[in-house]
């Protein structure tokens, strides 16, 4: 499956495949939020696209690509499970409860959990 744009709960998505090219640099996120103009207004990645540098906070790079998307008034999900990532650093964990409490970048377990937030915000 190539990347899709879909209507997922009345929102516009870019639904990223999981067998896509890995995001490991800014340039890697710039190329999804070009990706993303051609309507979408979220960014569905698995996180299993995502380098591991990602998940430690240390690097920034986090910080980095999320800054990215909220510079480019998308939103951005990350999709899948991260679990074992949380269980190693209580910073990730509290970026990632912090994310969700909010409406730019969330983490979510599956495309079902993203349809549901979708939803719930376009109330």
């Amino acid at each position: 499956m190539a990347d899709v744009v879909q209507e997922r709960a009345g929102v516009t998505v870019l639904v990223c495949d999981p067998a896509g090219p890995p995001v490991a640099t800014e340039a890697d996120a710039l190329d999804l939020v070009g990706a993303a103009f051609l309507g979408a207004q979220v960014v569905a990645l698995p996180a299993s696209r995502l380098d591991p540098d990602f998940f430690s906070l240390g690097t920034r790079f986090a910080g980095e690509v999320m800054q990215k998307f909220v510079n480019y008034r998308l939103r951005l999900a990350v999709v899948g499970d991260i679990s074992a990532h949380l269980a190693a650093s209580a910073a990730l964990r509290a970026l990632v409860h912090e994310s969700n409490r909010a409406e730019h970048v969330w983490f979510v377990p599956d495309l079902d959990a993203l349809d549901a937030r979708l939803a719930a915000t376009s109330r």
